[in-house]
């Protein structure tokens, strides 16, 4: 593998690329750390803590890099772009004109993602009114600057909606230039950056906060997690095809023919259930906790629900489970029914063998894509919970928990961008005749 990287970096134009790349997470690094106007970071630093939202903010502030944290103009990430590409992948299948206007090659595809990009400009200016109400509730602004829509909260309010929604536009212009310039997915990237970047800082906390026992076990299930991960992300059902082919050259008819295969991946649906899911189970107790009950009064109904589908209760991580595993059948079966695979096989004179052209295959395909689901739905839903596995099989608790329950879901992200941004420094290298990573 050393050897690899001094043959990248020995390359101009492929050490060009990687040193683009770093350049733009520099970059990202920069603009996390420009705050917006007017926050108190010991009361954010408090909120982060709260039992009641540590779990929703440590979530959010895993897809903003850690901006989140220090509410910065980049506090919402590239999440508003992710939604946004998630609802128009949502409504292919639904509407007629964009299933017509995905199958027009890549001129429907570049009007496709400019669509995304200006649906995630309200949906970014949504959230980020949401985010300020809901950090104002909690006091986390100074004395004086209030949020809302009218009087003299109008003007403080339009420039921090504005510069949080110009931060996630920036976030994504970097993204795609990371892509075009750069090597690998550059939306990707700029999550794999701030995941990484803020790894350190959560295994110093839990290092201060609890046992050095209990960090290296912690530490010990994550290096086994983050091994279950690889192989499962590498895991695809090779569907064996063939090809019948016609062709007339000189006035005589040829026939040529030969074989290949559909990889069909195990864990084809990626972190996108895991979204669904947090985001599902995460609203029932933050929007209790509005109405819960003062500390010392008697518990109302809105308290229980805190409880109830709080990180700590048992309800929480069966619900978690399940969803998990819901909706990782649902969003494969969507993006697998757009790729309609038997239509394409048909049209380019190709056909699995012992299985007829059109229905037949349509139907094979999702019957197998249906069976390996299993397995990578399952394997999304013990990610989700390794939280609540550490707890019971290495006894972690506090700290070590929240570190777990923000590393699980980031391992599952690292390791698809190393392993993707490795492909394509290999496939960089091999077309230059040098060795890769992987001999």
């Amino acid at each position: 593998m050393i050897q690899a990287m001094v043959d990248a970096f020995s390359l101009p134009d492929l050490r060009w690329k990687l040193l683009f790349t770093l350049a733009m997470l520099v970059v990202f690094r920069f603009v996390a750390h420009v705050p917006v106007p007017g926050v108190n970071p010991t009361e954010l630093a408090k909120l982060f803590q709260s039992a009641n939202m540590g779990a929703l903010l440590g979530f959010l502030d895993l897809f903003s890099g850690g901006a989140l944290r220090n509410l910065s103009i980049a506090a919402m990430g590239v999440y508003p772009y992710i939604t946004a590409s998630i609802i128009m992948q949502l409504l292919v299948p639904i509407i007629p004109q964009l299933q017509a206007l995905q199958k027009e090659g890549d001129a429907g595809r570049r009007k496709l993602n400019q669509w995304t990009h200006w649906l995630m400009v309200p949906l970014a200016m949504m959230q980020a009114y949401g985010q300020l109400i809901l950090f104002q509730r909690s006091e986390v602004f100074q004395t004086g600057i209030k949020i809302g829509l009218t009087g003299d909260a109008l003007l403080p309010t339009a420039a921090m909606v504005l510069s949080m929604t110009a931060g996630t536009v920036f976030l994504v212009w970097i993204g795609e230039r990371i892509t075009e310039n750069g090597i690998g997915n550059g939306i990707s990237i700029i999550i794999f950056g701030g995941i990484v970047a803020g790894m350190p800082s959560n295994m110093g906390q839990t290092l201060v906060t609890s046992h050095p026992w209990g960090l290296i076990k912690t530490i010990i299930l994550l290096l086994a997690i983050a091994f279950f991960i690889v192989y499962v992300t590498e895991a695809v059902r090779r569907i064996p095809v063939q090809y019948s082919r016609s062709l007339f050259r000189g006035g005589k008819m040829y026939r040529q023919s030969g074989g290949t295969h559909i990889p069909l991946r195990v864990n084809s649906a990626g972190m996108i259930p895991l979204i669904f899911a947090y985001s599902i189970l995460v609203l029932p107790s933050t929007v209790a906790s509005y109405f819960q009950a003062p500390q010392g009064a008697p518990a109302n109904f809105a308290s229980h629900i805190v409880n109830i589908f709080g990180v700590n209760g048992n309800v929480y991580w069966i619900l978690l489970f399940f969803l998990v595993v819901g909706f990782t059948f649902f969003y494969t079966m969507v993006i697998f029914q757009q790729q309609n695979l038997a239509e394409t096989l048909q049209k380019q004179g190709g056909f699995i063998p012992g299985i007829r052209p059109g229905r037949p295959t349509s139907d094979y395909l999702n019957k197998v894509i249906v069976r390996i689901t299993w397995g990578g739905a399952l394997f999304l839903a013990l990610v989700a919970v390794a939280p609540i596995l550490s707890r019971w099989l290495v006894g972690t608790s506090g700290a070590s928990t929240n570190l777990m329950l923000v590393s699980a879901a980031g391992l599952l992200i690292v390791v698809g961008v190393v392993l993707d941004t490795m492909r394509q420094i290999e496939a960089q290298l091999l077309m230059r005749h040098y060795e890769g990573f992987i001999k």
